[in-house]
C-alpha cells in the first residue's frame, strides 16, 4: 500500500517535464480502486454468491493488494525523482525518507495485526518490500524491467524450496527465538514478512518493481498508455492462461491440487482465490496455480497484467475524459489519502466487529466505500495529504538535515 499520495512534492531535475496532474490523478483514481477492492475482500459478500457480483467480488481476492504494491512502486519513484533519480544531497535525503517510511509502515503494520482482525494486514510486508527494492531506484527502466521479470520467474520457486525447508527442518525456529521483531511483535518477524506471510517479500518484490518502471514512462502519451495497457493484456492471458493450460497438460497437476484443496476449487485454480494459500505442505504442482494469493509465477504475472490494466484505464480516463474523472473525483480522493483510508477501515473492522457477521455483507461494503468517498472528498478539498499521510510525511522532515 502507497505511504505517500500521488501528489509527493519534490524538486526534479531542470532538464526533466514535469508530470502532469492529470497523470497522477489517474494514479490517485487507480489506488482508491484498489482501496474499494480491499474493503471488498474484507467485508464484502463471499464469491461464492455468483453472477456479475460474484465475478467483481472476485477479482477484488488478492489483485487488489497486488495493485496497491504497483502503485506503491510508483510512490517509491515518486520520492527518489520522476522521471529522473535524485543523485547527490538529494538523492540522499530521499533514500533517508523511504527508510523511515519503512519502518512506520513496519510498526503500523504489526499494531494493526494486535488488533487480531481478520484481516491479513499488508502494511509490514510493504515497508519490508520497499526496503528490499530501495537499491534498484537508480537503475534504468529496461534494467527494472529485467530484475522484475527475473524475480517473477525465480522467486516463486526459491520461495517453495525455502517453504519446504521449513516444513522439513527446524532452522526457522531459531531464527525466529534469535529475531528481535519475533520478539517484540509476538508474530514470526523476519519469516514471516520474508517467507511464510500472506504477502511475502520475496514473491511481491514483482509487483513494487514493475511500479517503479510505470512511474518512469510518459504516462501523458497516448502511444505509451496503449502499449502499458496491451502489456497488461498480454501478462493476464500469460499468467491465468498459461496456468489453465499447465493444469491440464502437466500430468497429474489438477489432480494433485485437488488432493491438497477441497477438491472442488481445483478446477478454478488457474484464477479463482477459492484454491486458497501456499502451505508448507503443497505439492509441487503448486507452482503452475495462478489463485491470487498462491504466490507463483504464473499469479504474479496475471495479478501484474491486471494491475497494468487498470493503471492504463485510470490515466487514460484523466487524460481524455473530462467528465468521467470529475465523476471519480471521489474515488482518486480515496487514493489521495489511501494509507488513512485503509488504516481506518481496520480500525472499523475492529471496533464493529465484522469478522462476526453482524452486518449483511453487501451493506457493510456499500456503507465503508461511501462513507470512505465523503470523508476523502471532504478533506481533500482543504488540506493536500490525509491525517496518516501528513504525520507519515512529518516523520520524513528529520531528512533535511542530511547533508
Amino acid at each position: 500500500m502507497s505511504p505517500a499520495p500521488a501528489s509527493e512534492q519534490g524538486s526534479t531535475p531542470t532538464t526533466a517535464p514535469a508530470p502532469s496532474t492529470g497523470r497522477l490523478t489517474g494514479i490517485d483514481l487507480a489506488r482508491g480502486l484498489a482501496v474499494f477492492g480491499m474493503y471488498a475482500a474484507h467485508v464484502g459478500p463471499d464469491p461464492s454468491v455468483g453472477g456479475p457480483l460474484g465475478f467483481v467480488l472476485e477479482l477484488a481476492r488478492g489483485r487488489s493488494s497486488a495493485l496497491f504494491a504497483l502503485l506503491a512502486g510508483f510512490s517509491l519513484v515518486l520520492i527518489t525523482g520522476r522521471p529522473h533519480p535524485r543523485t547527490g544531497r538529494a538523492g540522499r535525503q530521499a533514500v533517508g525518507r523511504i527508510l523511515i517510511r519503512c519502518v512506520v509502515l513496519v510498526v503500523l503494520g504489526f499494531a494493526l495485526t494486535a488488533l487480531d482482525t481478520d484481516v491479513d494486514v499488508i502494511l509490514a510486508f510493504y515497508g519490508l518490500t520497499f526496503l528490499a527494492v530501495l537499491p534498484l531506484y537508480r537503475l534504468r527502466v529496461r534494467t527494472l524491467a529485467v530484475i522484475g521479470a527475473a524475480c517473477a520467474l525465480v522467486m516463486p520457486q526459491v520461495l517453495y524450496v525455502v517453504r519446504q525447508s521449513i516444513d522439513n527442518g527446524d532452522w526457522a525456529d531459531s531464527v525466529i527465538r534469535w529475531d528481535p521483531l519475533a520478539r517484540i511483535s509476538d508474530t514470526d518477524g523476519l519469516v514471516e514478512l520474508l517467507f511464510t506471510g500472506e504477502y511475502p517479500v520475496l514473491t511481491w518484490m514483482p509487483f513494487m518493481i514493475v511500479g517503479m518502471v510505470v512511474a518512469r514512462l510518459d504516462l501523458g502519451r497516448a502511444e505509451v498508455r496503449t502499449r502499458l495497457a496491451l502489456a497488461g493484456g498480454g501478462l493476464a492471458v500469460l499468467g491465468y492462461g498459461g496456468s489453465w493450460l499447465a493444469l491440464r497438460l502437466v500430468p497429474h497437476a489438477h489432480a494433485s491440487i485437488a488432493a491438497a484443496t477441497d477438491g472442488d476449487s481445483a478446477a478454478s485454480a488457474w484464477w479463482s482465490d477459492t484454491v486458497g494459500y501456499l502451505t508448507d505442505g503443497s505439492p509441487a504442482a503448486w507452482l503452475l496455480v495462478a489463485a491470487p494469493h498462491s504466490q507463483t509465477t504464473f499469479s504474479i504475472l496475471g495479478n501484474t497484467g491486471v494491475a497494468l490494466l487498470v493503471v492504463a484505464g485510470c490515466v487514460t480516463v484523466t487524460a481524455r475524459m473530462p467528465r468521467l474523472t470529475r465523476l471519480a473525483t471521489p474515488v482518486a480522493a480515496v487514493g489521495m489519502i489511501s494509507l488513512t483510508a485503509y488504516v481506518l477501515h481496520i480500525l472499523a473492522i475492529h471496533v464493529v466487529g465484522m469478522e462476526e457477521e453482524t452486518v449483511p455483507a453487501l451493506a457493510a461494503l456499500f456503507v465503508f466505500i461511501a462513507t470512505a468517498m465523503l470523508l476523502a472528498t471532504a478533506w481533500t478539498r482543504r488540506f493536500r495529504r490525509g491525517p496518516l499521510e501528513y504525520l507519515l510525511h512529518s516523520t520524513t522532515r528529520v531528512t533535511r538535515h542530511i547533508k
